[in-house]
Parts: structure tokens; C-alpha cells; sequence
């Protein structure tokens, strides 16, 4: 067998095109299996940044094909951030809630944390429940759940039963295990280096 070192480019070349084309013979059988079409309860946690702009990242995607999209956002309330800038650019297709009140710490009022809480929630259950929107962002949902401001046996279950073509994404740190059970995806971002750290405040574009 030639080695790899002792080959030619037109060799090489070849012999990755070959390697290719059955790789995608073998994805295609795979893609070919997939039949289920639904809606998707989808988690994002983990102590990595990227929750919420991954979220919001599905969700122009979402207004890219014509849907409608509502966002409840739970904590971040009082920040002014650049993707509220660009969601007023689809005005016409996002429902935006802004029910926190900034985050707990800055509160430090936990029956004002509760009440707007509980409002949020039932705004979130409005626009999961409505035939008008495809997709709901539940922004920082766990936060609120890892205080208990919330009874997660509650969110469980209606979530259980949302509608079946309904996409759901929540995000925050601390997911519950009760509610990752039930979720179709859920992805942990992983914090392996932060600027923070390095006295870096956060940055225009990049944290807001």
C-alpha cells in the first residue's frame, strides 16, 4: 500500500474524492431514515457564554423563512442589546415580551422577582399555545426555574403537551434534569476561557 507521504496531488486528490463520495453515500442512507417531522423543545445551559445568542441565532433563522417568533425574555429586562436592535427589523413577524426586571442580584426583591416571574410565564404560555407563532424563545427560563419563582413540575408538564409542530427553546445555566429529560436537544455550553476573567469588561457586539 503507498503511503500517504509517497503519493502525488493528482493521487491525493483522487483518493479524497473517493473517500468523499462514500461518505456521502453513507450519510445519505442515514438522512433517508429520518422521517419525523415536529415541533422541538430545545435547552441551552451550561456555564459557557453563547446560550441566548445561539437561541437568537435559530431564531432569525426562523423570521429568515417568513415565521413568527415570540420572545419572552425572563431576566435581562433592562439591557439594551443588539439583537433587540435587529428584532425590530422584523417587527411585523416577532412578538417580543420583555417581562424581568434585570437579573436577581440586582433586584434583591424576591417576591418582585416571583411576580414577574409568574407574568412572563403566562405570557410564554399564550404565545406557545396561539396558531400564529412557529417558533418561542424562552430567554433565561432556568434562572427563574433554579430559584423556584416557578413550579417546574408545572412547566413540565404543559411543556409536555405544547403543540406537537411548536418549537420551544429555553436557555439559562442550571437546567433542571427534569426538564432536559423532556427536551428533544439540548446542548451545555462549556466555558473553557473567558476575558472576564482578565479584567475585560463586557464588549459592544459581542456580550450585548
Amino acid at each position: 500500500m503507498v503511503k500517504k507521504s509517497e503519493m502525488t496531488e493528482e493521487e491525493l486528490d483522487a483518493r479524497h474524492a473517493e473517500k468523499m463520495r462514500k461518505k456521502k453515500v453513507a450519510r445519505d442512507k442515514i438522512i433517508a431514515t429520518k422521517t419525523i417531522e415536529k415541533g422541538l423543545l430545545i435547552v441551552h445551559t451550561g456555564k459557557g457564554k453563547g446560550k441566548t445568542t445561539a437561541a437568537f441565532g435559530m431564531v432569525f433563522r426562523s423570521l429568515g423563512h417568513g415565521h413568527k417568533v415570540g420572545v419572552v425574555q425572563f431576566v435581562k429586562g433592562k439591557w439594551e442589546t443588539g439583537e433587540r436592535v435587529a428584532l425590530d427589523k422584523f417587527a411585523d413577524q416577532l412578538t417580543l415580551r420583555t417581562m424581568g426586571e434585570g437579573f436577581t442580584w440586582e433586584t434583591q426583591d424576591r417576591q418582585r422577582d416571583i411576580t414577574a416571574a409568574k407574568s412572563a410565564w403566562e405570557q410564554a404560555k399564550e404565545l406557545i399555545m396561539d396558531d400564529e407563532h412557529k417558533m418561542v424563545l424562552l430567554d433565561e427560563l432556568n434562572i427563574v426555574l433554579r430559584y423556584d419563582y416557578l413550579d417546574i413540575n408545572e412547566v413540565v408538564e404543559f411543556l409536555r403537551n405544547k403543540p406537537k409542530d411548536k418549537h420551544v427553546i429555553i436557555t439559562g445555566r442550571n437546567a433542571k434534569e427534569e426538564l432536559m429529560e423532556i427536551a428533544d436537544l439540548v446542548t451545555e455550553m462549556t466555558m473553557i476561557k473567558h476575558p472576564f476573567r482578565s479584567g475585560v469588561k463586557a464588549q459592544i457586539g459581542i456580550e450585548f
